[in-house]
């Protein structure tokens, strides 16, 4: 290969769909001809595709076929609920389903490459890229990152249907500074390790084929060019031998970072640091020649690169005709089952004070807010290849669900914007309800990339359709559609019921209505923690103990002076129709050594009048070690599905090494002494039940 063909396979360039940065691709057929180009990303569509990869194949010189990769990051042509949606479902069997089906239509279109899954743990929701992952615990991330790279790759990835996973953003892109997208990150080594860290490890161990670099700087060094983390902790401690690829322009912004002066420096710094493929900067193909010439980079270090672009390429069944042709022709499944059964486990009743689930006795629905009808909006962000026509709409889907119910719609207000003119007709609608329906949120471009918030509350003149609602003495269930937790503390406490709904997709509106009537008893919790107030930003489960912890009447303790330090819900909230209890947590063991492993059950009894599903979280808290550990720490998560009255054990599997923890010297270390174990429905403290065991040394 010439040089110019080595630097054209660690390129991709867009192929003109999408735009998701500052540069349009423009044509790039030249290019492809030419050799210039190894891959392609936002291009999508089976003859379109196969055109330019029979270019590729047919008409350069060595006829290298093309990686084609899409932003399916939670779904393809048929859109699920948002990443942190379906994290509530607390499921990695629909994680992976999802994953799956949504490789299938890619595989179809042509894509052989996938940016999924993003395991950025997120503990600030202004960040608004937390609508894009699975919320704020690293262990969540890691079991949804295995899941999704399962379902994306299957066992092979020249079956039909399996595409190459991209895990992203490597690494602690959470934690921007005031949760301001592409910010500046500085946090402790220990935090990187204990939270950040895992979920990479964890899905690189699980096979997946390529990582995708964060945008961010981590402690002055931008992640594009951070050799330490990029060659040492992901290729060396970890011995990820697949491809690592930018993010889209990262090399050239490398400039604005300040960190190179032109695009030789900052191809000379990506690549050393071992990024294999530039993404729409140009850096590689314009700065790599001279970066050889000048002996900044071995002409070894482009042929390492090359190979494991090769690799993949050989591994997709790219360079086998008939491969491709499978792939085109995978049959799959109708998605439109997995979609509502995605979307309704995804919702979470947050509070429900006797009006939910809808009686049958109700004659008149009065349905208001800018979401009711807002089809487009429904999908959330990053449904690229989606027909944003496609979703039903709230008050479509509760129109289908009770076709015998007088139901009355007005939006009232827009999502955005002071016109508050609708107000009045539409408490006109509801003076006479039964029940109010009000459907209010974001809109679907207020999360997701470039989408921070500092104000979490409603946007707009919702507030006050909101309040005004309320005001009429009638029940108001409200539905909240967004991407991230909102700080309505008002609605929570005056609202007869209150469901995160998030962003679900295709199938929102029927999920919303099962979910409403009660055809579907909700199993949502929440994956973050939802605060009351922006002030109380970041919040998430298991902070570090203080010395000084809150005592209502003692002032020099932590706290605030105006709010109290309790979230508005905890990590794991989330109701149901049925009323469950648990009790009686045991361990098979008193006390275990780091190499083996301890069992529990814990009982849950179903008090309720309906059957019902429960998530059970098992936390660990080591009681003294050398450094400070966190409160509670989550080690486990499993369901129980109950009737009416049945009671039942759910058992957890713990390998104690997963009680260690970064030492002084960041190396792992296991510490004997007393260790509390948990089990609760969420993180609150008081409704936990708390056993202690003994590890011996």
């Amino acid at each position: 290969m010439t040089l110019e063909e080595k630097v054209g396979q660690l390129s991709m360039a867009a192929g003109g769909y999408a735009v998701t940065g500052p540069l349009l691709g423009g044509d790039v057929t030249a290019d492809i001809r030419a050799g210039r180009v190894g891959s392609l990303l936002n291009l999508w569509g089976a003859e379109v595709i196969s055109a330019v990869q029979k270019m590729a194949i047919e008409e350069t010189r060595l006829g290298i076929p093309l990686l084609v990769g899409f932003d399916v990051l939670h779904g393809h042509r048929t859109i699920f609920p948002i990443p942190l949606a379906e994290a509530a479902a607390f499921d990695p069997a629909l994680w992976a389903a999802t994953a799956r089906a949504s490789a299938a239509e890619a595989a179809q279109d042509g894509i052989s490459l996938v940016f999924a899954p993003m395991l950025d743990v997120a503990r600030d929701p202004r960040w608004g890229r937390i609508a894009e992952g699975a919320g704020e615990d690293p262990l969540v991330a890691a079991e949804f990152g295995k899941a999704k790279v399962f379902g994306f790759q299957g066992a092979n990835l020249e079956e039909p249907g399996a595409v190459a996973a991209t895990v992203k953003h490597f690494c602690a892109y959470g934690a921007a500074l005031a949760g301001r997208d592409y910010a500046s990150v500085d946090i402790s080594e220990r935090t990187l390790h204990e939270a950040y860290l895992p979920p990479f490890a964890a899905t690189v161990a699980a096979g997946c084929a390529a990582v995708m670099p964060a945008f961010m700087d981590l402690a002055g060094i931008p992640m594009t060019a951070h050799r330490p983390l990029l060659r040492g902790w992901l290729r060396g401690k970890q011995r990820f031998d697949g491809v690592i690829i930018s993010d889209y322009n990262a090399l050239a912004e490398l400039m604005r970072h300040g960190v190179a002066a032109d695009l030789v420096d900052a191809a000379a710094l990506a690549l050393v640091a071992g990024v294999d493929i530039d993404m729409m900067s140009g850096a590689y193909h314009k700065g790599l020649p001279r970066a050889i010439a000048e002996g900044r980079v071995s002409m070894e270090e482009i042929d390492a690169s090359v190979r494991r672009v090769l690799t993949l390429k050989q591994r997709l069944g790219l360079f086998d005709a008939a491969c491709r042709q499978r792939k085109a022709e995978t049959p799959s499944p109708a998605p439109g089952p997995l979609a509502r059964e995605a979307a309704r486990r995804a919702i979470v009743l947050l509070t429900n004070k006797g009006a939910l689930p809808l009686p049958p006795s109700l004659e008149k629905i009065s349905v208001i807010g800018p979401l009711a009808d807002a089809r487009r909006e429904m999908d959330g962000p990053w449904a690229a290849a989606g027909d944003r026509e496609k979703p039903v709409a709230i008050l479509e889907g509760l129109a289908a669900a009770l076709p015998d119910v007088e139901i009355r719609f007005a939006a009232g207000v827009g999502i955005e914007g002071e016109d508050d003119s609708g107000i009045i007709g539409a408490l006109e609608l509801c003076r006479d309800a039964d029940v109010i329906v009000l459907c209010v949120g974001e809109a679907a471009a207020m999360s997701g990339e470039a989408a921070s918030r500092a104000d979490l509350g409603l946007p707009g003149r919702q507030m006050e359709l909101a309040k005004a609602a309320l005001d009429l003495g009638k029940p108001v269930v409200a539905l909240l559609s967004s991407g991230r937790p909102l700080t309505v503390p008002w609605l929570f406490e005056r609202a007869a019921a209150v469901l995160a709904t998030w962003f679900l997709g295709v199938e929102a509106g029927n999920a919303i209505a099962d979910v409403l009537t009660g055809r579907f008893n909700p199993v949502g919790r929440l994956p973050v923690t939802w605060p009351r107030a922006v002030g109380q930003i970041p919040i998430f489960l298991g902070p570090r103990p203080t010395g000084r912890p809150f005592a209502p009447n003692d002032s020099y303790t932590s706290k605030y002076l105006d709010i109290s330090v309790r979230p508005q819900f905890y990590f794991g909230h989330g109701l149901s129709y049925s009323c469950f209890a648990i009790s009686d947590l045991r361990a098979k063991r008193q006390s275990f050594r780091f190499d083996e492993t301890v069992e529990f059950t814990v009982e849950i009894v179903n008090e309720g009048p309906q059957s019902g599903e429960a998530t059970v979280f098992l936390f660990a808290r080591d009681v003294l070690a050398s450094i400070a550990r966190p409160l509670l720490e989550l080690k486990g998560f499993a369901k129980i599905a109950l009737c009416a009255d049945e009671k039942g054990l759910v058992y957890f599997s713990l390998a104690a090494r997963e009680l260690g923890f970064p030492g002084a010297d960041s190396q792992p270390c296991f510490e004997p002494g007393a260790f509390e174990f948990s089990a609760g429905f969420s993180a609150e403290p008081e409704a936990l039940v708390t056993i202690r065991l003994e590890a011996l040394p």
